[in-house]
């Protein structure tokens, strides 16, 4: 268990204090407790089904956002070789929070995308806590018609609360950054898969999100606003943040539903933190089979692929006195032809 403990979990967490306390006891007074350890051990697992197994979004929420959650670079450890980093937009300069490189996954040549949080204050601050500026975004734009030139599929990692919204940002296009990106990669001519990791936050996730297939993690969220701001905009209480996480619909099961993403990657139990390894072997057995999916279409199929993917993306319903006056224009514009 994390250091890092959430409220929902104190009850897992005592379990876990007694069944260290017995151990340690056991060991000082060469007294046999195992039968009492086996049982705390037991109870455990079954409280541990039972609390994450009936998730409020808000709780999926907090998960998304563990300290100790792996970030683009642990995934990249754990199933990529040949790693190689490259830096800078040609532009203005390099940005941290967006991690761009070459990388091999299973033999097979990628170019990798992805936020970047700190394991620490430092690293946070150095990385802006993975919001991207608009060099970030360049820099991944100019990685992706790199993968489309030499034919090579991209893979992005998205967490983060969402593009950084400061003035320097601002005064570097960061709004004509995001959208640059979006309209160049509906159009990439190789695969691209993009996963869900963490927090999936507006168009500082979009930005690198729009694929062929997105995939999202057990625990993750993506959305277009955080339950915080939509409660603040809403219901004028940031503090209704709960409320906010369950309309919005935005957990990876709601999404699923909704065919935002395609596939769901599970997580152990307690969350992506509690065995990094595990979890991405879990988003390496997905990637891979997507890719040899993707890499059976043609270039043209390719991007007709993810345009289908986003134009039938929600519903709409007209309004009926709209649709009455557009059909009573209509029935007079047939009679004047027949009067003709």
């Amino acid at each position: 268990m994390s250091e890092f403990a959430l409220d929902f979990e104190q009850p897992v967490i005592e379990l876990e204090k007694k069944i260290l306390s017995l151990k340690v006891s056991a060991e000082h007074s060469k007294i046999d407790f195992s039968s009492e350890i086996a049982d705390l051990e037991e109870k455990k697992e079954k409280l541990k089904k039972r609390i994450y197994g009936s998730l409020t979004s808000w709780q999926k929420i907090a998960i998304a956002r563990h300290p100790d959650r792996p970030y683009t670079l642990d995934y990249i450890k754990y199933i990529c070789e040949n790693f190689v980093e490259l830096h800078g937009d040609r532009v203005f300069g390099d940005d941290p929070a967006l991690v761009c490189g070459l990388a091999t996954i299973d033999t097979k040549p990628v170019v990798v995308i992805g936020h970047q949080k700190g394991k620490t204050i430092q690293e946070n601050l150095d990385r802006n806590f993975a919001m991207a500026h608009p060099e970030g975004y360049r820099k991944a734009l100019r990685l992706m018609k790199f993968a489309e030139k030499f034919n090579k599929p991209i893979i992005t990692f998205i967490g983060t609360a969402g593009a950084y919204p400061g003035i320097a940002a601002e005064e570097r296009g960061q709004a004509e950054a995001i959208a640059r990106n979006l309209r160049e990669m509906s159009n990439l001519k190789v695969p691209v898969i993009s996963i869900v990791i963490g927090e999936g936050g507006s168009g500082g996730a979009l930005g690198i999100g729009v694929a062929n297939r997105v995939l999202m993690l057990e625990n993750a969220y993506y959305s277009v606003i955080s339950p915080e701001g939509c409660a603040a905009i809403l219901f004028r209480d940031a503090t209704k943040a709960k409320e906010a996480a369950e309309a919005l619909k935005i957990t990876a099961k709601d999404l699923l539903k909704f065919k935002v993403i395609d596939e769901i990657i599970p997580e152990p139990i307690g969350g992506a933190h509690i065995d990094p390894v595990e979890t991405a072997m879990n988003v390496k057995r997905a990637i891979s089979k997507h890719l040899s999916a993707l890499l059976q279409m043609s270039k043209k199929e390719l991007s007709q692929d993810r345009y289908n993917k986003f134009r039938v993306m929600g519903v709409y319903e007209e309004n009926l006195k709209e649709k009455a006056i557009k059909n009573k224009s209509a029935e007079k514009n047939t009679r004047k032809i027949r009067r003709k």
